[in-house]
């Protein structure tokens, strides 16, 4: 009867210590859940459509130019500054590409070189106004939005330039070929009862899990070593499992399809690096430093100019990424490429756990937010909901957002 009364307690202590867990940390976890919530939701209502093999896949093709400017867009608000530019810059280094591309005829290997530097050199111009003169960046972006809305006008002398050829547009809607054996393929399909398996996507989604939990697992051990206080076990042990278990799923929805798309490997391999630079890294540190108070964070040594310059061309050079992604995977080119997108890639952020005042924010964040964007957009256009009421909803979400990160840190003061 004690031995059952005692586990009764350890019980009890470790739930309570979960709660507690979970109240202290509700920002990195609240929108993990809002995300699931929102799937199951949507997958619910569409009779299983959401997570059907061939709408995961567009579901990752849509929201990749999205993902890649949200990257940059998250440097660029946790330095304390904004990026009203970015949709503009897409839509312009798209126009560029087509010109260089279908009327000048030049090699695709040379056009993308060309547009990736054009882009780095616009936000090293937009930021060396913002970094050395002072000048607020919502001014400065604010016109650099209406100035490559009008060139993107101007190069396409207000006509669609298009179609692109094929191994230009295979940045955006190719799909990585399978290493592994026909035949075995063929076998794992037979005992899956499946049309087809693509083996190199459902390895990819295993090895992804493991490696994570190898990482989690490692960054426990550190954590225990030196005394710093960590999540419970057994939560830590849940949300390995479910993510895990998300990643082994959404492959083998892939694999059973066309594969893993161009594009994940280059969202993926975009978010790992800029993680790793913004959370292990010297100048990761020194950015949030920067948004957090930058002048102390002058005081102490930091070149808070030059860093403010840097976050500004490495989001040029993003958006000029997400530009090429973009022409791509609509095979042309259109004056009104772009349009507002900025507003979708600074509601992830903000959504993803930003902070207006800056110096908060983390890449994996922002991807989240930005898939939580991306499943809204589709979950309601599956359901037949009318663009007027996606936006509204959409506004509401960015509104709830922002007052759940002013609460928050209202709560903490």
């Amino acid at each position: 009867m004690a031995h059952n009364d005692e586990t009764a307690r350890k019980t009890q202590r470790q739930g309570m210590n979960i709660l507690e867990y979970l109240s202290s940390h509700l920002r990195e976890y609240g929108l993990l859940f809002a995300l699931i919530a929102i799937m199951v939701f949507f997958q619910i209502v569409t009779d299983g459509t959401l997570l059907r093999a061939v709408n995961i896949t567009n579901l990752l093709l849509q929201n990749s130019y999205i993902i890649i400017m949200a990257l940059g867009m998250l440097v660029v608000i946790v330095s304390g500054n904004i990026d009203l530019s970015v949709g503009s810059v897409m839509g312009f280094i798209g126009a560029l590409a087509a010109v260089m591309i279908v009327q000048f005829e030049l090699p695709v290997a040379v056009t993308i070189i060309v547009c990736l530097v054009s882009g780095a050199a616009i936000g090293a111009a937009q930021g060396y106004w913002i970094a050395y003169w002072n000048i607020p960046s919502f001014i400065v972006t604010l016109a650099g939005m209406l100035v490559f809305r009008g060139l993107s006008l101007w190069l396409l002398e207000g006509q669609s330039v298009g179609p692109f050829p094929r191994e230009f547009q295979v940045i955006a809607n190719g799909f990585v070929p399978d290493i592994f054996p026909a035949a075995l393929g063929e076998w794992l399909a037979g005992v899956l009862d499946v049309r087809k398996v693509n083996i190199l996507a459902l390895m990819s989604g295993v090895v992804a899990a493991t490696l994570l939990l190898w990482l989690g697992l490692g960054q426990r051990a550190r954590n225990r070593a030196y005394g710093i206080a960590d999540e419970p076990r057994a939560f830590f042990i849940a949300r390995n499992a479910v993510v895990a278990a998300a990643i082994i799923f959404i492959t083998y929805k892939l694999s059973v399809f066309r594969g893993l798309p161009n594009v994940l490997i280059t969202m993926g391999v975009l978010t790992i690096v800029y993680a790793f630079l913004t959370q292990n890294t010297v100048i990761g540190r020194r950015i949030y430093a920067l948004g957090g108070n930058a002048k102390a964070a002058k005081l102490s040594g930091i070149k808070t100019e030059r860093l403010t310059f840097l976050s500004f061309v490495n989001m040029g050079l993003l958006a000029a990424a997400a530009g090429l992604v973009f022409a791509a995977r609509l095979n042309t080119a259109t004056p009104k490429a772009g349009f507002a997108l900025e507003l979708d890639v600074i509601a992830a952020a903000f959504i993803g756990g930003a902070s207006m005042s800056g110096g908060v924010g983390t890449i994996v964040g922002a991807v989240v937010g930005a898939f939580l964007m991306g499943v809204l957009n589709n979950g309601m256009s599956l359901m037949g909901i009318g663009i007027d009421y996606q936006q509204v909803i959409k506004g509401l979400v960015l509104l709830a957002a922002v007052v759940f990160d002013v609460y928050n840190k209202q709560k903490q003061g």
